[in-house]
């Protein structure tokens, strides 16, 4: 399957659970379809790139592995995401590798995950948290930054100012996400 197909393929997915669920094993199944999805993530303007990020995603939560060669890319693209509803996965997917990365448990991630994927990381990340996007990129980002910050030890105090700074100002859900965060630094700093 070419890009162009994949891209025409993608005009088939919507929100729900299963038709994402079919395409992230298509990925999964054929990782040689990963790059091409990426190049559909990265047409930032285009809106099925928020089709080939759901799909990535999914294929991110069932099997983490499948994007750790196209890591370079990613990280080094993921801040031009614009569209909101792509946005959302890209910070999911920035979750989702901190949590492997942070694990207990021995992981592909922690060798594949270097210096400057954690560090593009962590400044979309703290892009996400001081600029106006929607919760989600938000709850995801502080998340990373929190995981990522037992590592990179001046990300916590920063991480604490834009918190208490923004709490008084956000949506309910984002107060709940940020409560937690900052009991877990705070336990962290104990």
């Amino acid at each position: 399957m070419t890009t162009t197909e994949l891209y025409k393929e993608l005009n088939d997915v919507n929100h729900s659970r299963e038709k994402r669920l079919y395409y992230a094993n298509l990925l999964i199944e054929n990782p040689n379809l990963i790059p091409k999805a990426l190049d559909i993530l990265f047409m930032v303007d285009d809106k099925r790139s928020t089709r080939a990020a759901w799909i990535l995603e999914f294929m991110c939560s069932k099997k983490i592995k499948h994007i750790l060669p196209y890591l370079d890319e990613f990280t080094e693209k993921m801040n031009t995401v614009h569209l909101d509803s792509a946005v959302r996965p890209v910070a999911k997917i920035c979750e989702l590798l901190a949590k492997a990365y942070t694990s207990k448990e021995n992981n592909n991630t922690k060798q594949a995950l270097n210096a400057t994927h954690k560090e593009r990381i962590i400044e979309t990340c703290f892009d996400y948290m001081i600029n106006d996007e929607k919760v989600a990129p938000k709850a995801y980002g502080m998340v990373t930054l929190f995981l990522l910050g037992k590592e990179y030890n001046w990300i916590h105090p920063e991480l604490v100012l834009i918190l208490e700074r923004d709490f008084h100002s956000q949506s309910a859900a984002y107060k709940a996400r940020a409560r937690h965060i900052l009991k877990k630094i705070r336990k962290a700093s104990k």
